[in-house]
């Protein structure tokens, strides 16, 4: 039954054809065309029978590489074939699963692989959409050499490739206010680790005579070392407003996906600068694993979707739960006064304020951008003492990050504080 069903169109003709032979020839009493009728009914009968106990074995292993690639960006995805009989597998029809987001379904054909042996195929993918994206499984279709019959089987082994926002190099630029430390209270960059402390403490039984500070040991008459080296690491906030409606624009071009792509070149950036980095977003703070931050970070602005929130309460909450943080940077859609004033209020003592403010109105025509509700926004938050980088539709966000450098209040026509 397994075989009947796999029949192709070629087959059922055949079957059908054969059949109303038969008939023929059973009521005009012909022999010869019942001849003709029992081949041509035989034919797709014998090969359903063939396929349908064909016990090929094959193993299957998938590669991608590389298993990240950001949006516009390509994947080779290698397919290795090993036959593990004794016996050569007749005609292969091979096809992957394959999102429609990353292209047409990939179709091969092997026409023969001998006992042991192995095949690999490699074939291209490409994505213009962010997301984690299912590759697999594998199916094979089984095919007898006249094409009458045409058996499915699956593997299930699936792999993920994940389409990480396009990340952009962004020129150095100081963001980091001073603090001091312990011992000999050396100013240290938020932006960078720290160095030993020296300030000396008496001798400990194990402590390495390497360490013994003679200079302190002869003012206090006993034995002192140096401190064990304080390691200082600054930490850091972003968020990110992925409210629907503070953002305009449908696709790769709109105002949503430049933000995220500008959150994770920010965030790569500081990261390879030595940041602690947590992710807050308008629904609070997202979870990122301490090894391989940049990674992390881009993993999870793959798949980040708008949300439906119309405030940035839970956000602004998150980051002021959080405390320690050295600098925030905020990539805000469209921004009300109110949300600019609560936001405002996050920069207080040494603590750093960068706003990215995307200029949502132009998306959508750009003569109305730069709006007085903007504009007000930004009077706000420079007020407050926030470095505003202003984003436009059609810029860069490497063209104009480093506005951040500027001090102070902001020149609401563009330029620098002082």
């Amino acid at each position: 039954m397994t075989g009947l069903k796999a029949l192709t169109a070629r087959g059922r003709a055949f079957l059908a054809s054969g059949t109303a032979a038969l008939l023929c020839a059973f009521a005009l009493g012909e022999h010869d065309l019942l001849r003709v009728g029992v081949l041509i009914v035989s034919l797709p009968l014998l090969a359903a029978m063939v396929v349908a106990r064909t016990r090929y074995r094959l193993s299957c292993a998938r590669r991608l590489d590389p298993p990240r690639a950001e949006v516009g960006g390509e994947a080779t995805v290698t397919l290795r074939l090993e036959n593990v009989t004794r016996l050569p597998t007749g005609l292969l029809m091979i096809e992957d699963t394959v999102p429609y987001a990353l292209g047409a379904r990939p179709r091969f054909v092997l026409d023969r692989v001998e006992p042991r042996g192995i095949r690999e195929i490699d074939y291209r993918v490409r994505s213009d959409l962010r997301g984690r994206f299912a590759i697999g499984p594998l199916s094979i279709r089984i095919s007898d050499p006249f094409g009458l019959v045409e058996l499915t089987r699956s593997f299930t082994v699936s792999d993920t490739l994940v389409v990480t926002p396009q990340v952009v190099a962004l020129p150095h630029v100081r963001l980091s206010g001073e603090w001091t430390g312990g011992g000999d209270s050396r100013t240290r960059s938020v932006a960078a680790a720290g160095d030993d402390d020296v300030a000396p403490r008496e001798y400990r039984q194990g402590d390495d005579l390497r360490r013994v500070h003679w200079r302190s040991t002869a003012r206090h008459g006993e034995l002192m070392v140096r401190r064990e080296e304080q390691q200082w690491q600054s930490r850091g906030a972003l968020l990110l407003d992925t409210r629907r409606y503070a953002h305009r624009g449908e696709g790769p071009r709109s105002s949503f996906e430049v933000a995220v792509s500008a959150a994770a070149s920010i965030g790569v950036h500081l990261a390879h600068e030595g940041l602690g980095l947590r992710l807050v977003t308008d629904q609070g703070a997202e979870h990122l694993t301490d090894t391989g931050l940049s990674w992390s970070l881009l993993d999870t602005l793959a798949v980040v979707r708008t949300s439906s929130a119309r405030s940035l309460e839970y956000g602004i909450g998150a980051l002021r739960q959080g405390g320690g943080d050295g600098l925030i940077v905020a990539v805000l859609g469209g921004v009300a006064v109110d949300e600019a004033q609560a936001l405002a209020r996050l920069r207080h003592g040494n603590v750093t304020g960068v706003a990215v403010m995307l200029d949502v109105a132009g998306w959508e025509r750009p003569e109305l951008g730069d709006g007085q509700e903007y504009q007000a926004a930004q009077a706000v938050l420079a007020g407050a003492g926030w470095r505003i980088v202003r984003l436009p539709a059609g810029a860069s966000i490497a063209g104009v990050w480093p506005d951040a450098a500027q001090r102070g209040r902001f020149a609401l026509s563009g330029g620098g504080g002082s």
